[in-house]
């Protein structure tokens, strides 16, 4: 069996009639993963990612409410689609790459530790205490296909990938020109070490500044929605009124119409001023009356809190033990192993064992984090979900 191809007839009859997008993708393996007609250098990142087994846990990922039993709230898996579908509609009307839009949106947060936002202020905050390193999910997603996996992705789709933190907006984003693996190595090593280096950084292209727009566009009306769906916000009316509207549709289609009127045939990615400030005045509102409410936030830590802990520490004591028979090892150190096998050769258990530990915690579901702590530790498990039920 062998892979087959386009015949050269129908290859240049689609060359004739398509005005296809120019590609100069850098890879770390230049003589693997070479693009072609029908598989072009992007969509090979897009189907890289979308085949990642990490990429199915999407579903069971927190986006902001973690503890109900409802099937209408977001999870992971549906940011990252509205995501890309928001940035490739701005994408197509600058006359962007959408392949390589589509790429970063989907990997953008392959690194998002269970319970959200609120897992990876604590993931960091054990890992920092342990190493004096840090965890951003912006970072890890980076290290989950580079490093660990070796996916060999395309240097764009990374730095749009690293790049994205989406609760830093700016007014203006201009790509920031990067040349080569060795310079995106150093930053990704910065990350690491400085503490907020990461929501600093700005893409090396201008379709990773259209996703990392678009990630707060997504997430700022969808929020809102669920907010009203779990009933923490009984007044529609609560949020403040401004240019760009209160609610999901309204935002999302004024956010894309001025990025468009003030971005089109231009090197860069542009709010107007007064667009802009409304933009931070809802973000001001969703942290308000959402994020760091005692019924979301606060609520979140105090329960995952002391789990994250209790559970890092029994699994970096399994790990240091060598007992093959740990979790640790059977269900992520051969899987990783098991998956890297025909990408790359290094030696996954030669990883710093904290390092280890925090790939693992990261790549969780909510609900296979919850029942690891609760066969390590039965009985103690804090969290009692809302059910489809008490939500009547």
């Amino acid at each position: 069996m062998k892979y087959i191809k386009l015949s050269k007839e129908i290859e240049n009859q689609i060359k004739e009639k398509i005005n296809l997008p120019v590609e100069n993708p850098i890879r770390r393996d230049e003589n693997h993963d070479k693009a072609n007609l029908w598989r072009p250098a992007f969509v090979r990142d897009i189907e890289k990612i979308m085949h990642c087994p990490y990429y199915n846990r999407y579903s069971d990922k927190t986006q902001v409410f973690s503890f109900y039993r409802n099937d209408d709230l977001s999870r992971r898996a549906l940011h990252v689609q509205i995501v890309s579908r928001i940035a490739r509609n701005i994408g197509k009307m600058l006359g962007l790459n959408l392949d390589l839009i589509e790429a970063i949106a989907l990997g953008h947060d392959m690194g998002h530790t269970p319970f959200g936002h609120t897992g990876e202020k604590i993931l960091s905050n054990i890992y920092n205490e342990k190493t004096g390193r840090y965890f951003n999910h912006n970072v890890h997603s980076v290290r989950v296909l580079d490093k660990m996996l070796g996916y060999n992705i395309t240097l764009q789709t990374l730095s749009g990938i690293l790049c994205h933190n989406g609760e830093m907006e700016l007014e203006t984003y201009a790509p920031k020109k990067l040349e080569s693996f060795d310079e995106f190595d150093k930053i990704v090593e910065k990350c690491y070490t400085i503490k907020d280096y990461s929501s600093c950084l700005v893409p090396s292209t201008l379709e990773g500044c259209v996703v990392r727009i678009c990630d707060i566009i997504a997430y700022i009306g969808k929020d809102r929605q669920d907010a009203i769906k779990t009933k923490l916000i009984s007044d529609e009316n609560i949020f403040s009124d401004s240019h760009i509207g209160k609610f999901n549709a309204m935002i999302i289609n004024n956010l894309i119409v001025n990025i468009v009127e003030n971005s089109f045939d231009k090197d860069y990615i542009k709010l107007d001023k007064e667009y802009f400030e409304a933009l931070k005045q809802c973000k001001r509102d969703n942290y308000d009356l959402i994020y760091l409410s005692d019924n979301v936030g606060q609520k979140n830590y105090k329960i995952v809190e002391p789990m994250f802990y209790k559970l890092y520490e029994k699994l970096l004591s399994d790990l240091k033990s060598g007992d093959e028979d740990a979790l640790i090892f059977k269900h992520h150190i051969e899987y990783v192993e098991n998956l890297t096998k025909y990408y790359k050769n290094a030696n996954y258990r030669e990883t710093e064992p904290n390092q280890i530990v925090v790939d693992y915690i990261a790549s969780m579901t909510d609900d296979y984090f919850v029942e690891l702590y609760d066969k390590y530790f039965p009985n103690e498990n804090r969290i009692k979900y809302i059910s489809y039920f008490d939500q009547e």
